[in-house]
């Protein structure tokens, strides 16, 4: 699979290309050849993989793989602040903190960090605990983007509610 950068590198050549192509067609207009409207198709295509590769030299396509991570279920994304993830309620503590972390790195783009505005994003974990009768929703913890400048202070910041985890490990046979 191939990297932002590699993306990066592509996209300084067809680049290349589409400014070559563009002379051509300039080149072809003014000698009045019978294919310049051609060279316009062929320039305009050139600028739109150009773009595409632009647009791929952002973000990776592969997900980074936390280790102790548990597959979790999207219940509700707002599209910009708010995601909440469900979880099964035998989850044990470092396999909630893995999954949190897990979500982070899926979930928490920068255009979900920047688009947010005033609001800080954050993902919620919730499980369902089912008592004779009546079915509860508790939210187990949540992650929410570092901040600051270096990549330490960047890096999510999970907090666990132990009392959440311990009533839905409870219920649990």
């Amino acid at each position: 699979m191939l990297t932002p950068e590699q993306f990066s590198i592509a996209t300084q050549y067809f680049a290349i290309g589409t400014l070559a192509f563009g002379l051509i067609t300039a080149l072809a207009f003014a000698l009045s050849w019978g294919i310049r409207f051609r060279l316009v198709g062929a320039t305009g295509f050139m600028g739109v993989l150009t773009a595409g590769m632009f647009g791929l030299s952002f973000q990776p396509l592969t997900q980074t793989v936390i280790p102790g991570a548990i597959p979790y279920t999207t219940v509700f994304d707002s599209g910009s602040s708010q995601v909440v993830i469900a979880v099964p309620s035998s989850i044990t503590r470092s396999e909630l903190a893995a999954t949190l972390q897990q979500a982070a790195s899926n979930l928490l783009k920068p255009s979900r960090i920047a688009g947010a505005g005033l609001a800080v994003p954050k993902i919620r974990a919730r499980s369902i605990v089912h008592r004779p009768g009546v079915s509860d929703l508790v939210y187990l913890g949540e992650v929410t983007p570092g901040k600051g400048t270096t990549p330490e202070e960047k890096a999510p910041v999970v907090n666990i509610d132990d009392a959440a985890l311990a009533k839905a490990n409870s219920t649990v046979s």
